[in-house]
């Protein structure tokens, strides 16, 4: 979990260069990736919440253990669903507001039952540890295509 709350305060900091844009990286500003890792991780972090631990399968997914193995999630190999693409702008106000309460929810997943999941549309059911790696990869993604869009 350290390693995620580094990850995400990284994340943090890339703020003031919300408006910056290199389409020769990404056709996305920098706020709309850091608004979409904000809606990834409070949104995940709600359906593992939420989910029952007693309905959670382990399944092999080639597509899971080769990221989780490389460590690493490919650019531009898949879409991001409907429910964490930002619809609108995010200001630097909103963001430092979501950033304080995904720091006030993260905790939660120490605390759920480790068969807690929720259903990657990737990587299949991930539970609580999966949940947490993959938060972790898919944060670390991120900030490296906003380094990219900042380095120009």
């Amino acid at each position: 979990m350290k390693k995620l709350l580094a990850l995400i305060e990284e994340l943090e900091t890339k703020i003031p260069h919300s408006e910056k844009i290199n389409t020769t990286v990404s056709n996305s500003a920098v706020g709309w990736h850091i608004h979409h890792s904000l809606l990834v991780c409070l949104n995940i972090i709600q359906a593992v919440e939420k989910s029952n631990p007693e309905n959670y399968s382990w399944k092999f997914n080639i597509n899971k253990t080769l990221v989780y193995t490389l460590n690493k999630i490919p650019r531009g190999k898949a879409k991001a669903p409907e429910s964490v693409q930002p619809k609108e702008q995010m200001s630097a106000d909103e963001m430092k507001k979501a950033f304080a309460l995904l720091k006030e929810r993260l905790p939660v997943l120490n605390a759920l039952h480790p068969n807690n999941y929720f259903k990657h549309p990737y990587f299949g059911n991930l539970h609580v540890k999966d949940t947490i790696k993959m938060l972790q990869l898919h944060t670390k993604h991120h900030i490296g295509i906003i380094n990219d869009i900042i380095k120009g």
